[in-house]
């Protein structure tokens, strides 16, 4: 049956275009704040990958049985997702953004994890393709999403040390 596997990709996709325009918006505030995005250099390389990575499963998942254990679990990183973007409310965005004189956000799954946003994708990224039995796919993806997730994680508390906000 196509229509599980057509319900979760359209799920996915509608998340994250939904997700991009709360970005974008909380970018626009949080610049006219007084923000400064830095080492936006890997920016377009990340959303590059992200749009590949669904446009791969658009065209291998379609009519593949969806294993209920890799949906669960995929379905549990999505309620820590909207735990993520409840803690950060208008400072969640896609981008780098350093707020000067905004304290570190430490409440929520940031009381556990510096950087709890990534490990979730980290585990979307594996997670789903799993669900459609696509393991090479999860894989592969996996590791370039670890690549730029290197950069991305390096960068950014980079630019929270220098902006003192990091101890």
């Amino acid at each position: 049956m196509i229509w599980p596997s057509i319900a979760l990709l359209t799920f996915v996709t509608l998340q994250r275009l939904a997700e991009l325009v709360l970005a974008r918006r909380n970018t626009a505030a949080l610049l006219a704040r007084g923000g400064r995005e830095v080492a936006s250099e890997h920016y377009a390389m990340m959303v590059a990958l992200h749009a590949t990575w669904i446009m791969g499963l658009w065209l291998l998942a379609p009519g593949r049985p969806v294993q209920p254990f890799w949906f669960l679990v995929f379905m549990g990183l999505q309620a820590l997702r909207l735990w993520v973007l409840g803690t950060l409310k208008d400072r969640w965005t896609t981008r780098i953004i350093v707020l000067p004189g905004a304290p570190l956000v430490t409440s929520g799954p940031y009381r556990f994890l510096r950087h709890p946003n990534y490990a979730i994708v980290i585990g979307e990224f594996a997670s789903l393709p799993l669900a459609f039995g696509l393991p090479v796919f999860a894989v592969v993806f996996s590791l370039f999403n670890a690549a730029i997730l290197h950069v991305r994680v390096k960068a950014e508390n980079a630019a929270l040390e220098s902006a003192m906000i990091l101890k």
